[in-house]
């Protein structure tokens, strides 16, 4: 325990020390949630990493490995095209940010389509959705915790220390806001996923000369992915990754990492060298788990295979090493979420109705972090075995927000009535979906209960799109937005609330 300890002590001091040195105080609200849009390159591409690979995400892409084999190497793929995806949306978004003081998703879809209403309703969605990605990362804290202790903490008050971690953390969070978070994901990006690769390949060496693990000699239904007979479907495959794909950038925690560049050029550049960093470290991820099914002892820990892997190969260091790298990757993301569920109540929800001055929105955003925590870590005491469940639930709420996003930023038949229409309907049947058959698919032959209710949602909004067309002056201010013509038709941010922000 001294020396596992002894290391989480030493992380969290160097990353106060990176905090205080670049200490700098915000002076607004716009400053707060987008870090005066001031990140070159190398800053945007962890700062992606850290939010897009977090500690719980880590542990359930080893654990899904150990138990269900190939498939895992579904996360890989749509990371890829995901990044792919940023390159046709990044430009429009951030130069639409930079020219009306966006700072959240919702800032922009409220811009886009001109509501108020959307812009709540979309909020509303994004952070139900990312409530499930918050969940995981504190259940990962508590795994982390409780290992660190040799099991000699309770899993309840392991869960309990982690979360404790991450309410210290806000402490620069609320003083330093986005500008610390990105601040730090350098920091903790170079551990968590330079390291983390290293660490990876260095149990998948120890795998083979220690155990004499091979690729060749696994269990054929870990090679398998599922045909036209699996339980899940034929389509199945095809889900997990769709879903990935059009879900990943309309996370909002993601999203407003959009606006932190210091020009379109860094975040373009960011993505080429988040690319191939993202690839090795997640394939390797899952390399370090198929190899891990062919050992019993880490077969039986499938969850926690990556902790597992640590102690049997390096001992109380070894253990340590890999869980300061959960730590690491878990830090950038519990942190965002926690700082995208502040920001948008404060800015999209009780912002859209109320004037705050920048003090009460930091009051606000304050409380709705602590409220959000609470309930989060509530949740995370909760026994859930399979952990990469909690994040497909998740994926299926968000990607609802994939209609009105994509289809905002591409299409400028669209409008705000099939928006908020097609959100509502495709959320309300996703859900219910869920609750019925609680994340089976094979009598939907593999559709998820997100994709479903992307159907639902699509159609709608392409049908009230032809049925309610623009008028002449929508069609003008969809022209300035779209075209760069004269800005003074275009209303911005500011706008679309009750009345502009006070200064102090």
């Amino acid at each position: 325990m001294i020396v596992t300890f002894g290391l989480l002590f030493v992380f969290c001091a160097a990353l106060v020390v990176v905090l205080q040195r670049h200490m700098v105080h915000d002076r607004s609200f716009s400053d707060y949630a987008v870090g005066g849009r001031s990140f070159g390159t190398w800053f945007q591409a962890m700062s992606f990493l850290n939010t897009w690979w977090p500690g719980g995400i880590m542990l359930s892409l080893t654990g899904m490995a150990v138990k269900k084999g190939v498939i895992a190497f579904y996360m890989p793929i749509y990371s890829l095209l995901t990044v792919m995806l940023m390159y046709a949306m990044a430009r429009r978004v951030w130069i639409w940010g930079r020219d009306h003081d966006l700072r959240t998703q919702a800032d922009m879809l409220g811009l886009r389509y001109n509501s108020r209403a959307l812009g709540v309703a979309t909020s509303i969605v994004g952070l139900l959705s990312l409530g499930p990605f918050l969940v995981l990362g504190f259940k990962s804290l508590g795994a982390l915790f409780y290992e660190f202790s040799f099991g000699r903490l309770p899993m309840g008050l392991s869960v309990l220390l982690g979360v404790a971690l991450i309410l210290l953390r806000q402490i620069w969070t609320i003083r330093m806001g986005m500008r610390g978070l990105v601040i730090s994901d350098l920091y903790q990006g170079i551990l968590a996923y330079g390291g983390g690769t290293l660490l990876a390949l260095g149990f998948i060496a120890w795998l083979m000369v220690a155990h004499g693990a091979r690729l060749a000699s696994l269990d054929p239904a870990l090679l398998a992915l599922p045909d036209a007979h699996a339980a899940q479907g034929p389509l199945y495959l095809f889900s997990l990754i769709a879903t990935g794909v059009l879900g990943g950038w309309c996370i909002p925690s993601i999203f407003v990492r959009l606006y932190t560049a210091d020009s379109v050029r860094s975040m373009l550049k960011a993505g080429v060298f988040s690319m191939p960093l993202s690839l090795v470290f997640s394939v390797a991820l899952v390399l370090a788990g198929l190899l891990a099914s062919e050992v019993p002892a880490l077969r039986a820990q499938a969850d926690g295979v990556w902790f597992a892997l640590g102690r049997e190969a390096g001992g109380s260091v070894g253990l340590g090493l890999a869980g300061i790298i959960i730590l690491a990757a878990t830090m950038g993301g519990a942190d965002a979420s926690v700082q995208s569920f502040g920001t948008q109540i404060a800015n999209d929800i009780v912002g859209a109705f109320v004037t705050l001055s920048y003090r009460a929105s930091i009051v606000t955003a304050k409380g709705g972090m602590v409220a959000v925590m609470a309930v989060a870590g509530w949740l995370s005491t909760l026994a859930i075995p399979n952990l990469v469940t909690i994040a497909i639930l998740g994926y299926q709420g968000i990607i609802q927000l994939a209609v009105v996003q994509y289809g905002g930023l591409f299409w400028r038949r669209g409008n705000a009535t099939g928006a908020l229409v097609g959100l509502c309907a495709g959320f309300a049947t996703a859900a219910a979906i869920e609750l019925d058959h609680h994340g089976d698919t094979g009598w939907s032959f593999g559709l998820t209960s997100g994709l479903i209710g992307l159907g639902v949602n699509l159609a709608l909004y392409i049908l009230c799109a032809f049925m309610f067309a623009h008028t002449p002056a929508e069609q003008q201010r969809l022209a300035t937005l779209f075209d760069g013509v004269p800005e003074q038709a275009v209303p911005d941010a500011q706008a679309l609330r009750l009345r502009p922000e006070p200064v102090a």
